[in-house]
């Protein structure tokens, strides 16, 4: 009688997973995260000239798969913000453009791009900041290491 009980279970179970399977969605999704920055002028290298001591911004993200859409604020910059990127790089190592957020810019500004994977895998790995650059400091007033954004249950 047991081994006649053990193939009908394991039907019963395969039954329920393709079940739950179907009622969730075939597909599967991309996984979404939230991302963040706070921009000051003590994490830009070298340390923007002239820039006033309340210079700052945040940088706010929704990754979705391989889009990104984000937003960006900033205040009390040495003048107009004349470009802001998302550049590759560790805390304090400059690195190239990875994507244009504005040129110029206003604050509040808000976009979105395509992330290809390597980006995506680099992004998710912290290796990216956020840098905002005036006529005064054409190299980058405010900058900010991109994290996760902590999120709730």
């Amino acid at each position: 009688m047991r081994t006649k009980l053990v193939p009908l279970t394991l039907v019963v179970i395969a039954a329920t997973l393709v079940g739950s399977s179907i009622a969730v969605g075939a597909k599967p999704s991309g996984t979404t995260y939230k991302l963040k920055a706070a921009l000051n002028i003590g994490q830009e290298t070298p340390i923007a000239k002239g820039a006033k001591r309340g210079a700052s911004g945040r940088f706010t993200a929704t990754l979705n798969g391989t889009a990104l859409t984000w937003k960006l604020t900033f205040k009390h910059l040495s003048g107009t913000a004349t470009a802001a990127h998302i550049h590759i790089g560790a805390r304090k190592v400059a690195g190239p453009v990875i994507v244009p957020l504005c040129t110029p810019c206003t604050s509040p500004s808000t976009g979105a791009a395509t992330l290809t994977a390597d980006q995506l895998k680099d992004l998710l790995a912290g290796k990216y900041y956020v840098n905002v650059h005036t006529a005064k400091n054409p190299g980058g007033e405010i900058r900010g290491q991109i994290g996760k954004a902590p999120t709730k249950p």
